[in-house]
């Protein structure tokens, strides 16, 4: 099958890499560092905001959605790293991580996240997913129960009446007529150049077929769910159902479409932040 210019690029940029290897960037005045992972035959591109210095801190773990890399997640990286830690992953395929050259399913992306959780000994990270990120973190948590204690689901998918692949694809098409400029830009260049429709593709069956309502009462996590009053693409209804699944699951709902956490970042990092500190006093 042809592909890109961008996409061959991507292919050599396989295997570990250092941060001393990337340059040092900054988002509203915070500075991040850049790596990438490997663990078996799958990479992943890390972002790493130190956090605060010299005071208790909690470490962060935010994954994004389909076809999409974490760089939407920036706004919100940036608040949530005046508080602790904060690790942003492009999963394998997605934005400037590699073409995997294989099919890679929820579970995949998910073992690869906790071998990195295991080798950089980052104890008990709030995991923050985001759409089908939110699928990820969950599998994430329900099969290395040992890596996490804290879930937070941001828009989670899909709801069952919307695991069509042109029922979805129209939710998602009506959901840009309401972000931003800026969130559609990013999501238009990483659907089509940086992740590419070929493995977009081969992606949107395994996030379709998953059912999430049935994993969430099984993890030990607890759980937040946090949904936009505009999000066409996830109801809050749906939302909300899923919270009450978990045991110890809460809903909160925001003002913005799908893409709340950068339409809306302070107070998605404060609703997260509030959630994480009352299960650390309980």
């Amino acid at each position: 099958m042809p592909i890109g210019p961008f996409a061959r690029l991507r292919r050599g940029r396989r295997g570990p890499a250092g941060e001393d290897l990337y340059r040092i960037r900054r988002v509203r005045g915070r500075q991040y560092f850049t790596s990438r992972q490997q663990h078996d035959d799958l990479t992943i591109v890390v972002e790493r905001f130190p956090g605060p210095e010299q005071v208790a801190t909690h470490t962060y773990v935010l994954v994004h959605g389909i076809g999409v890399s974490s760089r939407y997640f920036h706004p919100l990286a940036a608040e949530l790293s005046r508080t602790g830690r904060v690790f942003l992953v492009d999963l394998p395929g997605y934005g400037a991580a590699p073409d995997p050259r294989r099919d890679v399913t929820l579970a995949d992306h998910a073992g690869v996240i906790a071998g990195f959780l295991r080798e950089v000994d980052l104890r008990a990270p709030v995991l923050v997913g985001h759409s089908m990120g939110t699928q990820v973190v969950s599998v994430l948590a329900a099969a290395h129960p040992d890596v996490t204690d804290t879930v937070v689901m941001l828009a989670p998918t899909m709801v069952p009446s919307a695991r069509k692949p042109w029922t979805a694809i129209g939710h998602l098409l009506h959901d840009a007529t309401r972000e931003p400029f800026r969130v559609w830009w990013i999501s238009v260049v990483d659907y089509v150049v940086r992740c590419g429709l070929p493995y977009l593709v081969r992606q949107m069956p395994h996030m379709l077929r998953d059912r999430l309502e049935d994993r969430v009462s099984s993890h030990g996590a607890r759980t937040l769910v946090i949904n936009g009053d505009r999000d066409p693409i996830v109801p809050s209804e749906w939302a909300e159902e899923l919270s009450r699944a978990h045991p110890h699951g809460e809903f909160r709902q925001v003002r913005g479409p799908h893409v709340i956490m950068h339409t809306d970042p302070e107070m998605i990092a404060r609703h997260i932040t509030e959630f994480v500190a009352a299960g650390k006093g309980s």
